[in-house]
């Protein structure tokens, strides 16, 4: 088992993986009826902001849209970064440069042009990050929106 991280590293290496080409993230929501919903979706981290991009009437932005809510979870098993997010704002694919550029260019896909779509713009509340149980303690990286380190 690798030594544990200390929490500066850990951060280092959660912002190199949320920018890092064609990252890719679990996205966990729950419809009103409180049916959870997973899917793996394409991540561009924009601003200190996870942008998404999917149907705007897929279960996923329905319930994000009702609930404002949503968990992403980044990185393998023994690597994991789990992000308690908000819904800052949704733009559809062709009504904000300030997102489809950066966003084709990371995630290695533009989904400009498809009918229907959106940017989902999630702000992060709470950030934890562990690699093994020897980094459970020391795992929460921000808490209320603001990085603890």
């Amino acid at each position: 088992m690798p030594e544990p991280r200390d929490r500066p590293t850990r951060k280092a290496d959660l912002l190199a993986a949320l920018s890092a080409p064609a990252a890719d993230v679990w996205v966990a929501t729950a419809s009103p009826e409180a049916i959870p919903h997973l899917v793996p979706l394409s991540l561009a981290w924009v601003d200190e902001r996870a942008v998404i991009a999917l149907d705007g009437d897929s279960p996923t932005a329905r319930n994000i849209r009702a609930s404002g809510i949503a968990r992403l979870a980044v990185g393998p098993t023994r690597d994991v970064a789990i992000i308690d997010a908000v819904l800052e704002r949704t733009a559809g694919v062709d009504d904000d440069e300030t997102l489809g550029a950066p966003y084709a260019a990371q995630a290695d896909w533009d989904p400009r042009g498809l009918v229907g779509y959106v940017f989902l713009v999630l702000r992060p509340l709470r950030i934890q990050a562990w690699r093994e149980s020897n980094e459970l303690s020391g795992r929460l990286l921000m808490r209320d929106g603001e990085w603890l380190v």
